[in-house]
């Protein structure tokens, strides 16, 4: 058996820790995902006027530094994270979870101390270069989990993803509106820290360094994510996950807007009105996410994949031509299980398609993919809105949609079902 690697201190860890089996790690994992996404989401309510509130030093408007805000962590995020997977093939998944959750609780506390926009926008860099949480627990659990379960794991760790990012926005705008912008950041500080222990004290990773490797130098790492990327099927996931990443934050510049000019009679409530719809489309997407993660260790992750776009893209275009909020909330919430099932499938596929020695690697690109999503999808929101109109970025958000579509059903190899006798 391979060393238990947790800091060098297995004795601690082994008195804390109560199994070895992969059940237990995705039940610890499912609460540290609910810890650190309930943190991270807490800032996006009032990060805008959080930024208004600090000033530039520059002179620089806030529109524009909203803006750097929003893309300096995707950037950032979307070199460092396939660097930090390829570390974690060779010390182990455990330690680069730790690393982000301890390195997140760091630059969140500085966020909430910083004097100038400007400020916020480095620690915000600093702040993609050090996390990755969410790719971090999703190569443990490829790592950890049988193949023929691998959907179902997948999709319990999206199930605490999107109830934190449900809680977090919530709890965020109470937080500031009743105690101001700073403790926000402390709190979410302090359950980034306890997620960290809980990882170093209750998970015992049995992890081995694959024999016979490379040195570690940039020529290696390129060629391993040369070999991963080439490998059947893996380009075509990372391309849809760009996509569905993209086609979900393409509308969030907008949303708050757009739900204020449903409810321009009732202008007060248009925060609370624009909360409620992010929370019921995480919601429903925790669902969606363990459903169809479920669903797809049975009829194919392909499939699952196929059939989601199909019906996001349906689902999206009419919301264009919604005319109260409640018909906005009703196809969001719908929507919100169709994407669901695009965040765990594409996440089993990579499993399926590629072998556990090279999980941190692998989900490493798969978040850099996220990543870039996330720092270009606000600006291309932005600028449909700008040319189409606000309605347009739904219709846009419903052709992104069904290019998915037609991309799993053409491109995307078929997905062979993992048996409990199979390969694990």
């Amino acid at each position: 058996m391979a060393k238990v690697l947790s800091l060098n201190t297995p004795s601690l860890s082994r008195a804390f820790s109560f199994s070895h089996g992969w059940q237990f790690t995705l039940g610890v994992l499912f609460v540290v995902q609910i810890l650190s996404a309930v943190g991270f989401s807490m800032i996006f309510p009032f990060l805008p006027l959080y930024i208004e509130s600090l000033g530039s030093a520059g002179g620089h408007s806030t529109e524009l530094l909203a803006g750097l805000v929003l893309s300096a962590q995707g950037i950032t995020m979307m070199v460092a994270a396939p660097v930090w997977g390829a570390l974690a093939d060779r010390f182990g998944r455990k330690k680069m979870i730790m690393r982000a959750l301890f390195g997140g609780a760091v630059t969140l506390a500085l966020m909430g101390v910083v004097q100038n926009a400007e400020q916020l926008i480095f620690v915000r860099a600093v702040q993609g270069m050090v996390t990755g949480t969410v790719s971090a627990n999703n190569a443990l659990v490829a790592a950890a989990a049988p193949r023929h379960r691998v959907g179902f794991a997948m999709g319990t760790l999206q199930v605490g993803l999107w109830a934190g990012v449900a809680i977090g926005p919530l709890l965020g705008g109470v937080l500031a509106d009743l105690f101001g912008y700073t403790l926000p950041f402390f709190i979410t500080a302090l359950l980034l820290l306890t997620g960290g222990f809980v990882v170093l004290l209750g998970i015992n990773e049995d992890f081995s360094a694959p024999p016979k490797q490379e040195k570690l130098h940039a020529a290696a790492v390129m060629r391993n994510w040369k070999a991963i990327v080439q490998t059947s099927g893996v380009g075509c996931v990372l391309l849809i996950r760009f996509q569905a990443s993209l086609a979900r934050v393409i509308i969030m510049p907008i949303a708050p807007l757009f739900v204020a000019s449903l409810i321009a009679r009732d202008i007060d409530a248009s925060n609370t009105y624009a909360g409620l719809v992010m929370a019921v489309s995480a919601a429903t997407s925790t669902f969606g996410a363990v459903f169809l993660g479920h669903l797809g260790d049975r009829i194919s992750h392909r499939k699952v994949l196929l059939y989601c776009a199909a019906a996001a893209a349906a689902l999206y275009l009419p919301q264009a031509f919604v005319g109260d909020v409640w018909q906005l909330l009703f196809l969001q919430g719908l929507a919100g299980i169709a994407a669901g099932g695009l965040v765990a499938a594409p996440s089993a596929l990579l499993s399926r398609y590629t072998h556990k020695e090279s999980a941190g690697a692998v989900y490493g690109i798969d978040n850099s993919a996220m990543a870039g999503s996330r720092a270009v999808a606000p600006l291309i929101g932005a600028s449909i809105a700008l040319w189409l109109g606000m309605r347009g970025t739904f219709v846009a958000a419903a052709l992104v949609f069904a290019i998915i579509a037609i991309t799993a059903l053409y491109v995307l190899p078929k997905d062979k079902l993992a048996t409990a006798k199979g390969r694990t």
